[in-house]
């Protein structure tokens, strides 16, 4: 349990394979994503801006109104794993009849009883329904759209699909997964993110892939230099729709939706269903099969507990202590601001502890570091904003940190649910005023 006493109170991926795989021994086609078809390369050169479809950036003065938060719901010492751990699965993957290539990549990866988000929407995906999937993060909801996909492009390999991701961390990590599920298959992927080359990325378009996997903006930005024409595009996943809309890509995501053909196959997966999220069901999918995975709220096999302290010398002691322990092996840290976030890793590393940032202007390649440098234990401690953080999955993260307290409740439950996934406990701490 983590307890410290502070201020005299106390309180309990792999992204190689595109480099290699777009090779002179590939096979064309037929057909690319660009709605220019006679090969010419695409288009004026006028039209290649340096806008790299990024985010509607957030304006602080408006976007994030703090929200008063009781200190009580900080407070969760009775945290047990997921209910869902107690799922009887209906199925294991060999039951759905799915490719026997793909059956075995998962097999190779040990997944053999799906979880309930991949017991239910699987079969419904087969079928070719579109789906509305509510679940909470790290619940298993990318091979629950992935798995199916997949196995239509094995049957028509001249079908494409779309994943639409909030963030291009969370790109990058359901293309990992794609990789890892179609190898051998000759099945080709690319990502469409901000802050990476886009002239890499209109080559492998070019090129001729199955799957795009880009957040909204990046996306927008291809179709407008008519690199992707959605018209060739038969499924689309938005993935963690309810982020996307809170990062401001609600036009964005409608003017895609919207180039779509009518049969295309929809599929949207979200934490929660809000207003924004049902029209948006109700404008672009046809009679969706509705699968909700709500065992627990997210933050129920997270132990909270509070720190109590109000100068940031008492609040850097107080972390020093915490990140002293031989359990703090991997540690997220949240602040709110960037230039918070820069500082405090500084001197964190001051203190001898191994740390990173990670938030928006860092570029592409650095975050990437971030996230991998995290995952494979490199660095005990990455410290992050709330939009770099969505959509973060890095496994057996011990510890959250909220060193800032988020803007609402709702940031909270997402920030806290970095740790605690699947079937393992976690333990989060936040820093508020000592009264």
């Amino acid at each position: 349990m983590y307890t410290i006493t502070t201020g005299g109170s106390s309180d309990t991926s792999e992204r190689s394979h595109s480099r290699s795989r777009f090779n002179s021994d590939r096979p064309s086609r037929g057909r690319s994503f660009s709605s220019d078809r006679g090969g010419r390369g695409g288009g004026s050169r006028g039209r290649f801006s340096s806008r790299g479809g990024s985010p509607k950036p957030f304006n602080p003065k408006k976007g994030f109104r703090k929200d008063y938060i009781d200190e009580k719901l900080f407070i969760n010492k009775d945290a047990a794993v997921s209910e869902a751990t107690d799922y009887v699965a209906e199925h294991v993957f060999t039951d759905f009849g799915i490719a026997e290539l793909l059956s075995a990549n998962l097999t190779a990866k040990g997944l053999i009883k799906p979880s309930p988000i991949q017991d239910q929407a699987i079969p419904v995906v087969l079928q070719g329904k579109d789906v509305v999937g509510i679940a909470s993060t790290g619940t298993g909801k990318t091979a629950a759209f992935l798995i199916p996909l997949i196995n239509k492009l094995v049957a028509n390999k001249d079908q494409k699909f779309m994943v639409l991701c909030p963030t291009r961390e969370l790109a990058l990590q359901v293309e990992a997964e794609f990789i890892n599920f179609t190898r051998g298959m000759k099945l080709f992927s690319v990502s469409c993110v901000g802050g990476a080359p886009i002239m890499r990325q209109i080559k492998e378009l070019e090129l001729g892939v199955h799957a795009v996997i880009g957040t909204p903006g990046r996306v927008k930005d291809l179709i407008e230099r008519g690199k992707i024409n959605m018209k060739y595009f038969d499924s689309i996943v938005l993935d963690e729709a309810d982020r996307m809309l809170d990062m401001g890509f609600i036009d964005d995501m409608r003017l895609i939706l919207g180039l779509m053909p009518e049969s295309k196959q929809g599929l949207f997966f979200s934490a929660t269903f809000s207003p924004e999220i049902k029209r948006l069901v109700n404008d672009f999918l046809k009679d969706p099969v509705t699968i909700s995975i709500k065992s627990r709220d997210t933050a129920s096999s997270v132990i909270q507990d509070v720190i109590r302290a109000n100068t940031d010398a008492e609040k850097l002691e107080a972390l020093h202590d915490i990140l002293v322990r031989p359990e703090a092996k991997k540690v997220l840290i949240f602040r709110e601001m960037k230039r918070h976030v820069d500082k405090l890793a500084e001197e964190l590393k001051a203190r001898g502890f191994n740390a990173l940032g990670l938030h928006g202007d860092m570029h592409n390649r650095e975050r990437e570091r971030a996230v991998k440098s995290l995952e494979t234990g490199r660095v005990q401690v990455v410290i992050a904003t709330d939009v770099a953080a969505r959509g973060l999955d890095i496994s057996d993260i011990s510890l959250v940190v909220n060193y800032d307290i988020p803007n609402n409740y709702e940031t909270y439950i997402h920030r806290i649910g970095r740790t605690g996934r699947g079937t393992k406990l976690g333990y989060a701490l936040t820093f508020v005023p000592n009264r």
